[in-house]
């Protein structure tokens, strides 16, 4: 499984976790000549030391480290082996948290949701009535502007709004918890579906990494796992539909700004989503972040400042435009995954990450949180 490029490696720098059998916990690593470098110390015993650095692209490219593994075999290696090196989540203490309905196509899917209670069949039916009322007014709005304030006037005397549209084009975000400390899966792990559901999807998203003062310093790949009936049954199931074992995957690495990636690089980012189905089914889609409705750093400063803080900072997940509607099975009941569908994630500059559908009652269990890691530090003498 290549994670990264042969382009990604030698002009990126990647900051990143792995199992190390050796410490039977985590290490901090990065990348250097195709070969994975512990760089885990007393300075930075964790990815949140290193995002809180003035510099962390300029520390993690001079920490001194020693090589566990090529990266190749590191990354091939079976997740969740704790006698073999794999890779983790990017990050560790950080909140987990994410954005939605950033996108045009996003907000009118979610709209279809509510609208058809989580009814995959009555989705195709509600998607044509939707769509004739909102045709593309939707696609060039900036969220809370005059124009936006005038778009929601007209779909609230066509009977079609929906919380969904209001935080789409109002002025305040959805801004929601997607995932506990130390809960989201890696490259290669299985991504879980609570067992209820029967209408679900990938939603393949960039990731900001921010510290604890609000600065971005460095973006990653995300599957925010979504449950199309139970969110669509009642928006305040939000919860049950986001947050399950195995439900937010996170990788391969932080790459971290600096000369040759930065903030801008993701305004343009370019994601690309294959599913691969155990039945031979094959779903392709994309999520272009020049098309997002809100601003990253918008989404930034409405998720962490004086209103809130977070002291080891967030990962962000910043919403997407994928939304799938190819039928499956089914005529006029859209796309749902099945068990064993392998989801890749792509997008240039920021590697690859790849994951396999399961149940979520299936999925390996998460047992290794923050009092784990913090005995494990202390008995390795980094704290």
């Amino acid at each position: 499984m290549s994670i990264l490029t042969q382009d990604e490696l030698a002009t990126g720098t990647y900051l990143g976790r792995v199992w190390c059998p050796d410490a039977n916990g985590p290490a901090v690593v990065t990348l250097r000549d195709d070969e994975v470098i512990d760089i885990t110390c007393k300075t930075a015993p964790t990815v949140r030391d290193i995002c809180e650095m003035d510099d962390p692209a300029g520390y993690v490219a001079q920490a001194e480290g020693h090589a566990i593994a090529p990266l190749e075999t590191v990354a091939e290696a079976c997740v969740g082996d704790p006698s073999l090196v794999h890779f983790l989540a990017p990050c560790d203490l950080q909140a987990i948290k994410a954005c939605g309905v950033t996108f045009a196509n996003s907000m009118v899917e979610r709209v279809i949701e509510e609208l058809a209670a989580g009814d995959a069949q009555k989705a195709d039916t509600i998607r044509q009535r939707v769509s004739a009322v909102i045709g593309d007014s939707l696609r060039n709005i900036r969220a809370g502007s005059p124009e936006a304030a005038q778009v929601k006037q007209t779909l609230i005397d066509a009977d079609v709004w929906s919380p969904y549209l209001e935080v789409g084009i109002g002025p305040d975000a959805e801004i929601f918890s997607k995932a506990q400390v130390l809960s989201s899966v890696g490259p290669g792990a299985e991504v879980g579906l609570h067992p209820i559901s029967t209408w679900n999807n990938p939603e393949p998203e960039v990731v900001l990494a921010v510290s604890s003062n609000g600065r971005i310093v460095g973006a990653a790949l995300g599957n925010d796992v979504n449950l199309r009936d139970i969110e669509g049954r009642s928006a305040l199931l939000l919860s049950k539909a986001k947050d399950n074992n195995g439900s937010c995957a996170i990788g391969p690495m932080i790459r971290l700004f600096d000369d040759g990636y930065a903030l801008d690089d993701v305004r343009k980012a370019e994601l690309a989503l294959t599913v691969e189905g155990p039945d031979g089914f094959i779903l392709e889609g994309r999520s272009s972040m020049r098309e997002i409705s809100r601003d990253p750093e918008d989404l930034v400063s409405q998720a962490i400042g004086r209103h809130h803080q977070y002291p080891d900072g967030l990962m962000l997940f910043l919403g997407t435009l994928f939304a799938p509607t190819m039928d499956r099975d089914v005529a006029g009941q859209g796309f749902t995954h099945k068990i064993g569908d392998v989801v890749t994630i792509a997008a240039p500059g920021l590697g690859s990450l790849c994951n396999t559908v399961n149940l979520s009652t299936d999925c390996p269990e998460w047992t290794f949180g923050i009092s784990h890691l913090m005995r494990n530090l202390a008995q390795r003498g980094m704290l």
